[in-house]
């Protein structure tokens, strides 16, 4: 059987992609990422899990910036973008753009979710002008141009619950989206009924509770019916089946404090090091003598179930800063995990690990897999990147069955 097209906007490292291609229904006509980490490590797994040759991997996904979409669609592209390319890109669309890249192929599906940061009510609360003034608001309007170029079949626009009350520039974005997806010709629920576009990846094998809206958009003129897709969506979760952090992290090579931290080069050691080759990118990060002490406590005596203000009180005895946060948390063995952040490239306080006698934070190995990247899955960048990439996308086995769900319905 031939497997159904897809174009994947604001790729990321590709967790989105993986899931539709794993489902076995699905195969990529290219991805669009504008941050190189994301885009070397989407590349390098193409190359290496879904047999592309280099030079195919470096067509299929376009380092660029979506926000020059004409320039993104149409191809010539500016003396300045070309040189922030440099030669290493090969500037392979440069010519005739993401048209010419697509030729006649047809394009059944376009995924995809912008940044949601901007979306976010931590984020908007913690700006005093709740975002209002973020370029992240408007990239899907991006999105809206490159489905109307392509007009597929369907689409998949995935971000956090928080987009359903952003209102920047005093309109609600949902209402911004609703209109614009409609002036195109395509239809989604409307404004007021999107709460029933939101899911858990809980509900999906992830051992994570993570909740998403998914927007499908369809032709007015559409023989698909939304309903009939939601509910497709729906009938291939696993609901009542959960998935634990010990069902994820339990077999995870541990990781010990050292009796004394140590300096390696330019590099701070904390902990013992992982021996175990078929867990890469499992080290610990560096954690001073206080912060091992703060998480073993942390764990130790159950500190995720005192009041918001204990948490607060805590957080100040021990470092002697005020806060209106909880500061740390812990993962618990027979729970999922809290949902997983980018904001894991700072620090890892809100994701100690639930051995109390390893004293540290998940490493970049155990926050992809609480996302459901498979162990091959290699991220490429900073550790930081590492972290923000895998905090931003979206879960393997929660992308596989939104996969599922859609192409019981096209077929």
């Amino acid at each position: 059987m031939d497997k159904y097209t897809f174009i994947d906007l604001f790729a990321g490292c590709g967790g989105l992609s993986e899931g539709f291609m794993s489902s076995g229904h699905f195969t990529s006509l290219a991805h669009v990422e504008w941050e190189m980490p994301m885009v070397d490590s989407l590349r390098h797994r193409l190359v290496k899990k879904w047999g592309y040759t280099e030079l195919e991997a470096m067509k299929d996904v376009i380092h660029f910036d979506i926000q020059k979409t004409e320039e993104l669609l149409n191809g010539d592209w500016s003396e300045e973008t070309l040189q922030l390319y440099g030669s290493s890109n090969a500037s392979i669309t440069c010519k005739r753009g993401l048209r010419g890249k697509i030729g006649d192929s047809s394009v059944d599906l376009i995924i995809g979710g912008p940044p949601c940061q901007a979306y976010s009510i931590h984020g908007r609360a913690q700006d005093k002008n709740g975002m209002n003034d973020d370029y992240r608001n408007y990239l899907f309007e991006s999105f809206v141009k490159i489905v109307n170029a392509f007009k597929p079949k369907l689409f998949v626009f995935e971000n956090v619950p928080g987009m359903l009350s952003a209102h920047p520039g005093g309109i609600k974005v949902t209402k911004r989206i609703y209109e614009a997806f409609t002036s195109i010709g395509y239809v989604i629920r409307k404004p007021e009924e999107l709460d029933k576009c939101i899911f858990n990846a809980v509900d999906y094998q992830v051992p994570q509770e993570r909740k998403r809206v998914i927007l499908i958009g369809i032709p007015q003129n559409s023989k698909l019916n939304l309903d009939e897709i939601y509910s497709s969506i729906d009938g291939c979760s696993t609901k009542g089946v959960i998935k634990t952090v010990r069902d994820a992290l339990g077999n995870f090579p541990p990781l010990y404090p050292l009796p004394h931290p140590q300096k390696y080069g330019r590099k701070n050691i904390s902990h013992t090091a992982n021996s175990d080759p078929n867990y890469t990118q499992h080290e610990a990060r560096y954690l001073s003598i206080r912060d091992i002490g703060v998480y073993r406590r942390w764990v130790n005596e159950k500190l995720n179930h005192i009041s918001h203000q204990e948490k607060i009180d805590f957080y100040f005895n021990v470092t002697g800063h005020k806060t209106l946060y909880a500061k740390y948390k812990s993962l618990e063995w027979d729970k999922p995990s809290q949902t997983v952040v980018a904001h894991l490239c700072k620090d890892g306080h809100m994701f100690i690990h639930p051995d109390a006698s390893q004293a540290r934070s998940i490493t970049i190995r155990e926050a992809a897999t609480l996302m459901t990247f498979p162990l091959d899955f290699d991220f490429i960048g900073t550790n930081a990147m590492c972290y923000r990439m895998i905090g931003n996308a979206v879960p393997v086995l929660f992308a596989q069955g939104i996969a599922n769900g859609i192409a019981k319905v096209l077929s």
